[in-house]
């Protein structure tokens, strides 16, 4: 049997990374593996969310014994999962990523911990107990399955939107929270199919945005990664996005 054309290879690769970084950023629990002072792994459920650099933010308790863990060793994996679209769960897309988190420095704190917020507005009440700290991972390895047998090992310059369009969001992004007022949120709400409630924008990346109530986080994917802060005006202003309620 012949091998698939290699521009056809190239595009399952680039259509794979795009949907992993999506349901990455989509996310709003992920399983979190640690190695215990025992020498023995333990998994257990984390909120994520993440930086614009695709970076994972995690609000940990030093109560927990994963922080603990990661204090001695900022070694882990995580693993987030979509839905199945089908009775057998292997059709669910899943991705797995293995690196090491470490404590965000207290310069960039107010600004992650926003980011992290706009993915768990309801969390406001406690993320600010001092038993609280929130960590960052940086992934060195990415699996990405995106159903049944639809493995791709995926290099992580792949997964990750470029340096620049990360930079020119952020720059940016003051300016598109500002800008949208509460009309225009609850526009961007109703024509997402969200349901009511007093919408704001909350967060803007090269990949999409995510709009929230006080209680609820929606996920809005752009139609294709903004590389600039026009284009980023651009797709925040679109009427028509899929909305991933989480």
């Amino acid at each position: 049997m012949s091998e698939p054309p290699l521009s056809s290879a190239i595009a399952g690769r680039e259509a794979a990374a795009l949907a992993a970084r999506r349901l990455l950023r989509a996310a709003r629990s992920a399983a979190l593996g640690t190695m215990g002072a025992d020498g023995l792994p333990g998994v257990t459920l984390v909120t994520p969310a993440t930086a614009p650099d695709l970076s994972v933010l995690m609000l940990l308790s030093s109560l927990s014994e994963h922080r603990r863990n990661l204090e001695r060793d900022g070694v882990c994996g995580l693993m987030v999962t979509g839905a199945a679209t089908e009775a057998n769960p292997q059709t669910a897309p899943r991705l797995s990523l293995g690196g090491r988190a470490t404590l965000v420095p207290p310069e960039e704190t107010p600004d992650m911990l926003r980011r992290w917020l706009a993915a768990h507005p309801y969390a406001e009440g406690y993320a600010a107990f001092a038993d609280f700290a929130l960590w960052r991972f940086v992934p060195e390895r990415a699996q990405f399955v995106g159903g049944f047998a639809q493995a791709h090992r995926l290099s992580l310059d792949a997964l990750r939107p470029s340096a620049a369009a990360v930079t020119a969001i952020a720059i940016a992004e003051p300016g598109l929270l500002t800008a949208c007022d509460a009309a225009e949120a609850a526009s961007i709400a109703v024509a997402a199919g969200c349901g009511p409630g007093q919408w704001r924008l909350a967060a803007v990346d090269p990949d999409g945005c995510d709009i929230a109530t006080a209680e609820a986080s929606v996920r809005l994917h752009f139609p294709e990664t903004a590389e600039t802060a026009e284009a980023a005006r651009a797709a925040v202003a679109a009427p028509a996005r899929p909305a991933i309620l989480l």
